[in-house]
């Protein structure tokens, strides 16, 4: 995604996101789907020493009242920008333990579970959330790391439905994928929910067979959408419409920048009968470090169902 940045503290997160970096004494955090080990990466002394500093207080407040649900959520997220998703998924989990009705940790802990390729596990955590909210208001989701105009862009629900989405896209259940999908969109209230949302529903409508449904959804997106973080889904958006060039996307060099841009290419050559070059696009992506972003790992699932 192209953010637009409000600190210096974002523009690091970023960069580190982009950087892979690995420590001196490398931690592998997870194993792709194609085998590789995945380290965890570096993340620079600027923001390692703010999170680090936000964990501390939160320890804290957890050590006063073990019971705070908020404080061990933030304790989950604030582990999880450092790349330290197992952690993160533990403190999730002490929070399905003492708040067994609160949603938000198995939306956060299935988020992590995703991260480390442990689908199976992420698909029972996003189903458990939906119970718990079924019927209930939604509520909005804060931001860690907000945006220019400070205004967070999801929901608990829509989040729930987004990445459940991404499992079922995730195992190939393209239809079931379609349906999540098509639900977050219809909860969507903002262009960067809605813009996601739809990229990924029409993305699994082609694969599900029912081209003309995902044309019909692309085109019901309102032109001049209002985008703070997602233009890069946006961008997708118009090359699937036929309103952008593959090249239009291309960064220096006439690569393609970005998991979210290199996999949505690669995607759009698949239905589009070009195998070649979608498996092309797929090994790109795979090559790059920014292996918690969602392209990266659909990348994976691909090139591990054996796309060519």
């Amino acid at each position: 995604m192209r953010k637009l940045l409000t600190s210096s503290l974002l523009a690091l997160t970023l960069a580190f996101a982009a950087s892979g970096g690995e420590p001196a004494e490398t931690t592998i955090e997870a194993v792709s789907l194609l085998g590789k080990n995945l380290p965890r990466p570096e993340p620079p002394a600027e923001l390692a020493a703010a999170q680090n500093a936000a964990i501390g207080e939160l320890q804290a407040r957890l050590a006063a009242n073990p019971d705070d649900a908020e404080a061990r959520v933030w304790l989950g997220r604030r582990l999880g920008y450092l790349g330290k998703y197992r952690e993160a998924i533990e403190a999730f989990g002490e929070g399905t333990t003492r708040h067994p009705e609160d949603a938000r940790f198995y939306r956060h802990r299935g988020h992590r579970y995703l991260t480390l390729r442990r689908i199976e596990a992420a698909a029972a955590d996003f189903e458990r959330g939906l119970e718990l909210i079924a019927g209930r208001p939604d509520q909005v989701e804060p931001d860690g790391m907000p945006n220019l105009f400070n205004r967070p862009t999801s929901t608990l629900k829509t989040n729930l439905w987004y990445h459940l989405g991404l499992v079922r896209y995730l195992q190939a259940d393209f239809p079931r994928a379609a349906e999540a999908f098509t639900t977050c969109a219809a909860l969507a209230d903002n262009g960067d929910m809605l813009a996601a949302a739809v990229y990924w529903q029409a993305l699994s409508l082609h694969r599900a067979g029912r081209g003309e449904e995902a044309k019909r959804a692309i085109a019901a997106v309102p032109r001049g959408l209002e985008v703070i973080e997602n233009e890069d889904y946006g961008q997708l958006l118009r090359l699937f419409a036929g309103e952008a060039r593959e090249q239009d996307l291309a960064g220096a060099g006439g690569g393609v920048p970005g998991a979210t841009l290199g996999y949505g290419v690669g995607a759009w050559h698949l239905i589009s009968g070009r195998p070649a070059e979608a498996r092309k696009a797929f090994e790109t992506v795979v090559a790059g470090k920014t292996w918690a972003a969602f392209g990266h790992l659909a990348a994976e699932a691909e090139l591990a169902r054996g796309h060519r």
